[in-house]
């Protein structure tokens, strides 16, 4: 299963989605999509396409666009995609089904994370307002829908240290990735808001953040890197320390719960073989809810035959009422009274009603 949230800076993502499923689709790089029609818009549009990842492994994928909010063009997205075997994050990123590469204008795009809109996949360098950079961790800390990892510029680098680190990540787990680069001189100020959530970045060194909750088996030096070196070359600890973080077993995030299940629910694309297995199940939860609803009407049926009993005998017990007891109340079971015999019959319907 692969999930991400994320938000569209730019006008019309709907059509940019539309004419880039259309695309794939015809050249037969996705199965087929469509774009449901029994969504209500006010709430979400959606989009669902199914593909073959390598293998010949079946994924079914959905993204829901919210309605824009605050400004005009930004809209947040959420996709999920659930294939026939465990994830592999060597596969084409679902992302890259559904959202165009390289054809919006420059500062837009859809690869921007939900809440602090910064790109996905590329450097975002933390503020210098002590504020507004604790606000950008203390949600990168605790957010579970990216993974964040935080770089630590020993020194300004060159041209050949700027690009993000984890460009080299493959698509699908980068397309899930936000970079952080802390200036030189701001090391104490990062750290001074990390160590609340017990993590800290190594002096020219890098940390993946635990999010929250933390996934078990995190800790955070078994995923924080000594020494980043910002020359061109590839650096593989840290790219390392991203995929074994994304490997731990963690929950979906908020949201994501409800995302699969509306996934499995509501989907559109069937295959003529899963419409007979649809169809299969339908019936025999049908069957069975009638099969249900059969032995509830019998049980029903033989307590009212008995509460029909009881009646009887509570009427007949009435209308003997004023004939001398034939020995006194309390003597034995010949002394009984209307009540006690009403009693008795409400006692057999009892009886009948636990078997």
């Amino acid at each position: 299963m692969w999930c991400a949230r994320g938000r569209h800076c730019g006008p019309a993502p709907a059509d940019a989605v539309r004419r880039h499923l259309e695309k794939l689709e015809a050249d037969s790089v996705l199965h087929s999509h469509t774009e449901p029609d029994d969504v209500d818009l006010s709430r979400e549009h959606v989009f669902e396409a199914r593909w073959l990842a390598p293998g010949e492994v079946t994924v079914r994928a959905r993204l829901s666009l919210a309605p824009p909010r605050g400004a005009a063009d930004e809209q947040q997205w959420t996709l999920i995609a659930e294939a026939e075997q465990p994830w592999d994050p060597r596969w084409p990123s679902p992302a890259a089904m559904f959202w165009p590469a390289g054809a919006e204008e420059p500062g837009t795009g859809w690869d921007h994370e939900a809440v602090t809109g910064l790109r996905l996949g590329d450097v975002n360098q933390l503020p210098e307002d002590d504020k507004e950079l604790r606000r950008v961790l203390r949600h990168a800390v605790r957010d579970t829908w990216c993974v964040h990892v935080v770089v630590h510029e020993a020194m300004t680098p060159d041209e050949r240290g700027r690009p993000a680190l984890v460009r080299l990540l493959p698509e699908g787990l980068r397309h899930r990735v936000v970079e952080h680069r802390a200036a030189p001189q701001r090391l104490r100020a990062v750290n001074w808001v990390l160590d609340d959530y017990g993590a800290r970045v190594p002096r020219g060194g890098a940390v993946v953040l635990p999010g929250s909750p933390a996934a078990p088996g995190y800790e955070a030096e078994r995923f924080s890197v000594r020494s980043v070196f910002l020359d061109g070359n590839e650096p593989t600890e840290v790219l390392d320390a991203v995929r074994r973080f994304d490997a731990l077993p963690r929950p979906l995030p908020e949201g994501g719960d409800q995302a699969l299940t509306v996934l499995r629910e509501q989907w559109h694309l069937m295959t003529m073989e899963e419409e007979l297995v649809r169809a299969r199940e339908l019936v025999a939860m049908y069957a069975e809810a009638l099969d249900a609803m059969t032995k509830s009407r019998d049980l029903y049926r033989d307590a009212a035959e008995r509460a029909n009993e009881a009646l009887a005998v509570y009427r007949e017990a009435a209308g003997a009422e004023g004939a001398p007891p034939v020995r006194r109340p309390g003597a034995g079971p010949a002394g009984l009274s209307p009540f006690q015999h009403l009693a008795r019959g409400l006692e057999r319907l009892k009886g009948g009603a636990r078997t």
